[in-house]
């Protein structure tokens, strides 16, 4: 499927760009989202139909069983990126097909991202430079997404799967609440870790990719939450769909439209379900609230209840992430808020001393508090002390053991033969 892509998508690029008119970018983006329609969304939409149609009669559409290409939505968004760069003209058509090859299917990031656009890579395609600080930071980057991976989303995972996978009448509302809190951490540690992970092997190969996430709980809006969370994706959305719809340079109502139309679609890229259009839609209702003048109130806020809003409101949305059907997300949240109070599934039953560590750990870093706390130490003890050659020594010898330590422990929870894919494989 990849390959086919590329090798037709090579041709629409070089009749895009040599066109004087829009019909071949049309009917460039028009073929790739077809196919990404009919592997990923055909199964999805024919079962919403035969919803409709049960409503009114017995006539339902035959279901079909489409098996879904690993990465597709990645090298689909990487080659709409290319055309529509082309069709702009702010690059000639790729006259080397392994070139495009490569853009389209570098490995580090095919299979769950970030997207990168052609833009960012295409004078890297055709010429870089690998140097040992490169391949150094590269590996440096690599191993703080496996530790990220291995160590703190792996155990959180344990926590909440356990939760989701209760009936929820079953679940207590503490218990809830931490299997929510668990799924919170181990969302951002899977995916930043597969971001750091892709982003140290681009290093390696001498690529620099883009940022995906900027610590985005430290967010005080769900704009700026945005603004930090699968940077990649909400950048992609905006140059090639938002930006061109109007923005917000036309009236506000186009401009409510525009942001309804970009998170429905986000959530719909997330996955062929109800669960994440609500997501989607959810998310773009605060956007919207936010531009009409709550963004403003809340600026005049203390930021401790910035912050208690934007994350509420992003971790009550994280269950309809998580469920698997929109009655368990609904049922789930009135779990939450105590309306069962039957569970005899309790907090106690949840967790252990190793997963309160590592949410305790793993709350710290969401926020950057270690990061935050090692350059106080270091200005402390540079400032305070006659030997700074020696401290830098000293700080430079922990970094090392400390990445060391996490490679190894990594390396023996892989050696227990478990297997934890990472979260965005699904998508």
């Amino acid at each position: 499927m990849m390959m086919g892509s590329i090798v037709l998508n090579f041709f629409i690029g070089q009749w895009v760009g040599s066109a004087k008119t829009k019909i071949p970018i049309v009917v460039g983006i028009t073929i790739n989202i077809l196919v990404l329609i009919i592997y990923k969304y055909l199964s999805f939409i024919i079962g919403s139909l035969n919803d409709v149609f049960i409503l009114f009669g017995s006539f339902q559409i035959k279901q079909v069983n489409v098996k879904l290409p690993a990465g597709i939505s990645f090298y689909t968004f990487h080659i709409l990126s290319y055309l529509i760069d082309v069709s702009r003209k702010q690059f000639k058509p790729q006259k080397s097909f392994v070139d495009l090859a490569l853009y389209i299917c570098l490995f580090p990031q095919l299979i769950a991202g970030p997207i990168v656009r052609y833009k960012d890579v295409a004078k890297q395609i055709m010429g870089r430079t690998l140097t040992s600080d490169l391949f150094r930071a590269g590996i440096e980057r690599f191993i703080i997404g496996l530790g990220k991976k291995m160590i703190i989303a792996n155990t959180l995972a344990t926590a909440a799967d356990t939760a989701f996978g209760c009936n929820p009448q079953d679940l207590t509302a503490p218990a809830a609440w931490f299997g929510i809190l668990c799924y919170t951490l181990q969302l951002y540690f899977d995916f930043s870790a597969y971001s750091d992970m892709a982003i140290g092997l681009g290093k390696m190969l001498g690529f620099n990719f883009l940022e995906n996430f900027r610590f985005p709980y430290k967010s005080t809006s769900i704009r700026e939450f945005w603004q930090r969370w699968h940077i990649s994706l909400s950048n992609w959305f905006r140059d090639y769909l938002y930006i061109p719809l109007g923005g917000n340079k036309k009236s506000n109502f186009r401009t409510y439209l525009n942001l309804y139309i970009v998170f429905f679609l986000t959530g719909l890229w997330h996955g062929a379900s109800w669960n994440f259009v609500i997501w989607g839609l959810a998310h773009g209702t605060l956007m919207v609230i936010e531009r009409l003048g709550f963004g403003r109130i809340l600026e005049k806020l203390p930021r401790i209840v910035q912050h208690f809003y934007m994350l509420s409101s992003v971790i009550l949305l994280w269950v309809f992430f998580r469920a698997d059907h929109l009655s368990g997300a609904m049922g789930f949240v009135q779990t939450m808020f105590g309306k069962w109070n039957t569970g005899t599934y309790t907090l106690a039953m949840l967790t252990d001393t190793e997963i309160v560590a590592i949410f305790i750990i793993g709350v710290i870093m969401s926020v950057n508090g270690f990061n935050w706390l090692l350059k106080k130490m270091y200005k402390f003890s540079i400032l305070y002390s006659v030997n700074g050659p020696l401290i830098n020594s000293v700080f430079r010898f922990n970094r090392v053991a400390f990445l060391l330590m996490i490679l190894i422990y990594s390396g023996m929870i892989m050696a227990t033969g478990s297997y934890n894919p990472f979260i965005y494989f699904r998508f």
